[in-house]
């Protein structure tokens, strides 16, 4: 399991911050801005990136939200799986069926030929 430090600051430590253009919309302003943000979580080596905004420390805040979301998919371990058994009543079920299919399919056959 992997701890997250509380506080953004803390977090930011233990990445590599990593600024850069972000291509897309937006015109003149995002061709001469670094506004989009890499973080690269380096214990885990989780990667994130934001370039929505064109505000480099919202997209730093953003990024820090995403990277939280996924460190804590990567805590998350499912329930181990309980072991079941079919009870005898279903098991009965299932042959009485089985048999009653078998007799059905019987009668197609054609008759034996008595001779």
């Amino acid at each position: 399991m992997i701890a997250l430090p509380e506080s953004d600051k803390e977090l930011l430590r233990e990445c590599e911050v990593e600024t850069f253009r972000a291509s897309g919309p937006g015109g003149q302003h995002v061709n001469k801005t670094e506004s989009a943000v890499r973080l690269r979580h380096l214990p885990t080596g989780v990667v994130v990136t934001c370039r929505e905004e064109r505000s480099q420390h919202v997209n730093k805040l953003i990024c820090l939200r995403r990277l939280r979301e996924k460190i804590a998919e990567l805590n998350h371990r499912p329930a181990e799986r309980v072991p079941t058994r079919r009870t005898r009543g279903a098991k009965e079920r299932t042959l009485r069926e089985k048999a009653r299919r078998s007799r059905v399919k019987r009668l197609r056959s054609k008759p034996a030929a008595d001779e």
